[in-house]
C-alpha cells in the first residue's frame, strides 16, 4: 500500500487534533510533512511535530516563532524548520503533499485551499468559509476533476451517495438544532456565550459552535452543499435531527431515499476525506443496532432561527453575498463572545450589513480575484464593527 504525504492545516485546532488521531492509527499508510496553526497553542504544535516527525512548521503569527522554537527544543524537536505569517501557511499547503487537511476556521483559508488545489493535491476541505466566500475562485483552482474531498459530516454523507446527479432529486441536510433547540425568538434575549457554547452533540471549535447555535452554520451549509454538489437551493431541504446519527440524505427521483448514519464523530469524515475513496479501519464505533433508539426529525422554525433563509438569500443573490454573509457573521459572533453583542444580535447584525451592502454587491456580482474578496470582506467586517459599536 502506497503512503500518503499529508500536510494539516489549523493542527491545533478540533479538526486538526481529530486529523492527527486518525493518521497516528494508520502510520503505515499515511507520512505528515507538515503542520500550520494559528500560534496561540505552541506547546502542542511542539509536541504533534515531534510525536509524527515533521520535517517543517508554520505559524500564522509571526510573533510567536520565537516561543514555538523553545517549545520544539523542549519537545526534543529541535531540528523542525520553523516558517511563519500568512505567505508562510499557504506556501505549506501549496508544497505538494498527496493529501492537505485544511481544518482552519475562517476565511483566511481560502488562500491555503487554492494553493492546495493548484499544486495537484488532494484537499480534504473542512474550512467551508472556502466554499462559502471564495465562490468559483476556489473551483476554478483544480487541476482536475474530482480534487476536493468534502470533511464536514453533512457534506462528507451527501458525498458518498449512490445514482446519478441526474437522478437526485433533493439533498436533505440534517441540523441537532444547537442547545437552543426548540426555543422561541423571545426567550433568546439573555443568551450568554457560556450557554451558547454548551453543544449538546458536537465539541467543536468556539466560533462553529455558536454557529451551530444560531443555525448559522447550517445556513453555510447549505450555501456548500449547492456548490459542491451543483444543486440549486430550491432542491436542498434542512431538517433537525437532534441525535445527529443521520448526517445528511439523498432523495432520488423515483422517492427513495439515502441516509449515511453513524454516531457523532468528527474522525469518521476525516479519515475518509483523507484516505478516499479507501475506507480506513478503526476510526469509530458503529451504531449498535441491538439496542432500542429513536431518531426524531422536526422542521426548522425560520422565524426563530432566521440565519438559514438568510443564507439562501445570499446564494441566490451572488457569490459576494455569501462573501460578506460570512465576513460580518464572524465579526459578530466574536462581538458576542467577547460579550459586546447580545446574541440576537448576531445574525440581525449579519442582515443589517446585507441590506446596507446589497445595491453595490448586485452590480458586480462575480470575483476577480482573492484580494477583491478580501477587500470586500474588510468592507463589510467595518460595517458589522461600526454596527456593534452602536
Amino acid at each position: 500500500m502506497q503512503t500518503s504525504t499529508v500536510v494539516i492545516l489549523g493542527s491545533t485546532g478540533s479538526i486538526g487534533t481529530q486529523g492527527l488521531d486518525v493518521i497516528s492509527r494508520h502510520l503505515d499508510r499515511f507520512n505528515v510533512v507538515g503542520l500550520a496553526a494559528g500560534g496561540s497553542h505552541v506547546e502542542l504544535l511542539a509536541q504533534q511535530a515531534a510525536q509524527f516527525h515533521v520535517s517543517t512548521v508554520a505559524v500564522f503569527k509571526e510573533s510567536a516563532a520565537k516561543a514555538l522554537r523553545e517549545a520544539l527544543k523542549q519537545a526534543g524537536a529541535g531540528n523542525v524548520e520553523i516558517t511563519a505569517g500568512p505567505e508562510a501557511v499557504v506556501a505549506m499547503a501549496g508544497s505538494g503533499a498527496d493529501v492537505v487537511l485544511n481544518g482552519i476556521t475562517g476565511s483566511i483559508g481560502l488562500e491555503p485551499s487554492i494553493a492546495a488545489l493548484q499544486a495537484g493535491s488532494q484537499l480534504a476541505l473542512a474550512n467551508k468559509e472556502s466554499v462559502v466566500a471564495g465562490g468559483h475562485l476556489l473551483f476554478d483552482a483544480q487541476v482536475r476533476a474530482q480534487q476536493i474531498n468534502p470533511v464536514d459530516s453533512e457534506h462528507s454523507a451527501i458525498w458518498l451517495r449512490s445514482g446519478t446527479h441526474g437522478e437526485v432529486s433533493k439533498l436533505v441536510v440534517t441540523a441537532s438544532g444547537g442547545p437552543f433547540r426548540g426555543w422561541k425568538r423571545e426567550q433568546m434575549t439573555g443568551i450568554t456565550p457560556e450557554q451558547a457554547l454548551n453543544h449538546p452533540t458536537w465539541n467543536m471549535g468556539p466560533v462553529v459552535t455558536i454557529n451551530s447555535s444560531t443555525l448559522m452554520n447550517k445556513g453555510l451549509e447549505v450555501i456548500e452543499a449547492s456548490r459542491l454538489f451543483d444543486m440549486p437551493p430550491s432542491r436542498i431541504d434542512v431538517t433537525v435531527h437532534p441525535q445527529s446519527i443521520v448526517h445528511s440524505m439523498v432523495e432520488f427521483r423515483d422517492g427513495a431515499t439515502i441516509a449515511q448514519a453513524s454516531p457523532p464523530d468528527m474522525r469518521l469524515p476525516i479519515a475518509l476525506g483523507l484516505s478516499a475513496p479507501e475506507r480506513l479501519g478503526n476510526i469509530a464505533a458503529a451504531c449498535d443496532w441491538t439496542k432500542a433508539a429513536t431518531w426524531t426529525f422536526e422542521p426548522l422554525d425560520d422565524e426563530a432561527f432566521p440565519a438559514v433563509s438568510l443564507a439562501r438569500h445570499c446564494l441566490e443573490a451572488s457569490e459576494k453575498h455569501t462573501a460578506v454573509l460570512n465576513a460580518a457573521n464572524e465579526q459578530a459572533v466574536h462581538a458576542f463572545l467577547e460579550h459586546r453583542l447580545p446574541y440576537l444580535g448576531i445574525v440581525d447584525t449579519v442582515r443589517e450589513v446585507l441590506d446596507e451592502m446589497d445595491a453595490e454587491l448586485r452590480g458586480n456580482p462575480l470575483f476577480a480575484s482573492v484580494e477583491e474578496m478580501s477587500q470586500l470582506e474588510l468592507e463589510a467586517r467595518h460595517r458589522a464593527d461600526n454596527l456593534i459599536n452602536k
